[in-house]
């Protein structure tokens, strides 16, 4: 019996150690978590961690759609995250095993739950919204005062596209986060399925295309804040990161971040296992660690995105807090849209205009 006992402790003892010394690997967005997140995990729980970046939903999808990623834990935006449900790319998330999961801020997880139309894909991380950073100084130089700081039109009508052209402009490389904005601009929803409006949305974009320094998910955070680019369509956090950049060089470049008039879609990137993950057990605690009001808060004073995490509000920056660009009020709520799953169809057709876009074709 005593060596039965002792044996049930070793094997025990060393299921433990081999959980604590275990590994965890995460696909991630590039410039999304905060410098010592990472680093205070391995050294809280002993767990091994690979972190890998991308730039842009569509290559997540393809690595994920392949098979075989070797990803036990990866951040998808909601609309992909639900095709990749559609396709079982995705494992259903277990929120009894996420014991900080209370932590949530019920509205916003809802509404990432209503645009996926499931309430097992996983949670929401960081939300945001898609709009325009600028270089106020390098605007006000070729537009004057009257520069339309408020509206798409700053990048997305030719004329004011031409006279930015020397001073850099550029476009996030996110199909599903753009041709919306510019659908909107075109005063039609931005939530639409209508394949003919994402025609004409590109036919919008393809007219801007000459003037544009590149199309890119991720280049414009420091070239914005090096003042080598002066607008871009680009996501809040990452504006407001190029901004906290520059101010933090002491280079004389001010970066504004506003969203515009016409309104903007509301996005949400979703903490997700994929179904072949290997190391779920420390995915869950990688996840319910995260979900830690302490760490959320961490995580939104890093990145300047907002958090899905209500109970990091008490512990969020107060600047970062009451910056309308990254928690809008009420009013700009208004103007907010979340945009639908496309099916199969509908996102061919925008593939296709994506496409032709950015060959300049």
């Amino acid at each position: 019996m005593k060596k039965t006992l002792l044996l049930t402790m070793i094997s025990v003892l060393a299921s433990g150690a081999a959980y604590a010394d275990g590994k965890l690997n995460i696909y991630n967005w590039s410039d999304y978590i905060a410098e010592d997140t990472i680093a205070n995990f391995k050294a809280e729980t002993g767990i091994d961690v690979t972190y890998d970046v991308y730039d842009s939903n569509e290559v997540l999808e393809a690595k994920m759609s392949a098979g075989s990623s070797g990803y036990d834990l990866v951040v998808p935006t909601a609309d992909f995250l639900a095709r990749g449900r559609q396709s079982g790319v995705y494992a259903d998330m277990d929120y009894s095993r996420i014991a900080n999961a209370k932590n949530q801020n019920p509205q916003v997880q809802s509404l990432a739950n209503k645009q996926m139309q499931d309430d097992k894909a996983g949670l929401v991380y960081m939300w945001g919204t898609t709009g325009i950073a600028y270089n106020e100084k390098k605007i006000a130089e070729r537009l004057g005062d009257n520069a339309p700081t408020d509206s798409w039109g700053l990048i997305l009508d030719p004329a004011n596209a031409a006279k930015l052209a020397d001073c850099g402009v550029a476009i996030l490389d996110a199909p599903t986060d753009v041709l919306p904005n510019v659908i909107a601009y075109l005063g039609q929803p931005g939530d639409t399925t209508d394949a003919k409006l994402f025609e004409d949305a590109g036919a919008v974009l393809n007219k801007v295309r000459p003037h544009l320094r590149y199309i890119h998910s991720s280049q414009s955070i420091n070239d914005m804040a090096n003042g080598d680019i002066c607008a871009a369509i680009m996501w809040s956090g990452d504006a407001f990161q190029a901004a906290a950049r520059a101010e933090e060089a002491n280079n004389g470049h001010v970066i504004n971040y506003y969203i515009p008039s016409e309104g903007t879609n509301m996005w949400f990137d979703m903490m997700a296992i994929p179904a072949d993950a290997k190391n779920v057990d420390n995915a869950y605690r990688f996840i319910d660690y995260m979900m830690r009001a302490d760490v959320a808060a961490n995580n939104v004073n890093y990145v300047w995105y907002a958090s899905g995490n209500e109970a990091a509000e008490a512990k969020i920056d107060p600047e970062v807090l009451s910056h309308p660009g990254i928690y809008p009020s009420k009013e700009t709520r208004k103007n907010l849209f979340v945009t639908p799953v496309y099916d199969a169809a509908l996102d061919r057709i925008v593939n296709r205009v994506w496409s032709r876009f950015t060959s300049g074709s």
